[in-house]
C-alpha cells in the first residue's frame, strides 16, 4: 500500500506511485467569458455614442449622403418651366380719353402710343364717370379677362396708373384715361426694360416623378 493511500482505503481508491494530483479549485469558465462578452458590448456601446456625437456637430453629413434620395425627392426650381404668354403691343386696341381739363392731351398721348406699336381705338374726352375725377397720373380700365394680360402691358407705358376691370364690359379694347397728375407717358427705355421684365420666364416649383 502506498504511504499515499489512506487507511481502511484500498482496491480501486488505492492510490499508487510516486506523484499526487494537485488540489486546486476548477477554472470558472463562465466568469471569464462574461467579462469578454461585458467587454465587447462597452467597446461597441462607445463607438455608437462617439459616431453620434461626430453626426451631430458636423450636422448630419454622413446621413445626409446616405439619405441623398429624399433631397432629389424636394420640389426643384425650374427657371423655364412657365413663360408669361403675354400679348404684344399691336394685339392691343387702346381708347385714350383726357379726363382734365388741358386740350390736345389725349391725341398727343394716343399718337405716342401709336408709335410703341399700339393700336389706337377711340380717342377724346373722357365720359361723365371720370371726367374731372381721375387725381393721379391715370387709369387703365378693361375687361375682367385683361387683368393679367393686356392691362400689365398697357401699365408698363404709364406705371403708376390705377387698374380696374369691369366684368360687364364688352371687347377686349382697354381704355387709358388721363388723370390730372399727368405729364407724360413712361419713357421709352423704362417701358422697354418693363416688358422685358414682364415677359420674363416665371420660376414654378416641380417635383420629379421618381420620388
Amino acid at each position: 500500500m502506498s504511504m499515499l493511500t489512506p487507511p481502511g482505503m484500498g482496491g480501486q481508491y488505492r492510490i499508487t506511485g510516486g506523484k499526487y494530483p494537485r488540489m486546486r479549485p476548477r477554472r470558472r469558465r463562465g466568469r471569464l467569458a462574461f467579462a469578454a462578452v461585458a467587454s465587447v458590448t462597452a467597446l461597441g456601446l462607445t463607438g455608437w455614442g462617439t459616431l453620434q456625437l461626430i453626426d451631430i456637430f458636423t450636422g448630419g453629413t454622413e446621413k445626409s449622403s446616405a439619405a441623398g434620395s429624399k433631397k432629389d425627392c424636394r420640389p426643384k426650381t425650374d427657371p423655364a418651366a412657365q413663360v408669361r404668354a403675354l400679348p404684344k403691343p399691336g394685339e392691343i386696341t387702346v381708347n385714350v380719353y383726357n379726363a382734365t381739363p388741358r386740350t390736345g392731351l389725349a391725341k398727343a398721348t394716343a399718337d405716342e402710343l401709336k408709335k410703341r406699336g399700339f393700336k389706337i381705338g377711340d380717342v377724346g374726352n373722357a365720359g361723365k364717370d371720370f371726367d374731372k375725377k381721375i387725381k393721379g397720373t391715370g387709369m387703365l380700365l378693361g375687361p375682367d379677362s385683361a387683368l393679367n394680360t393686356s392691362l400689365p402691358v398697357l401699365a408698363t407705358q404709364l406705371a403708376d396708373a390705377q387698374r380696374r376691370t369691369d366684368a360687364g364690359r364688352k371687347g377686349p379694347a382697354l381704355d387709358l384715361i388721363l388723370g390730372d397728375s399727368f405729364k407724360s407717358l413712361t419713357s421709352r427705355p423704362d417701358a422697354t426694360r418693363a416688358m422685358t421684365a414682364l415677359a420674363a420666364p416665371q420660376p414654378t416649383a416641380t417635383t420629379e416623378k421618381s420620388c
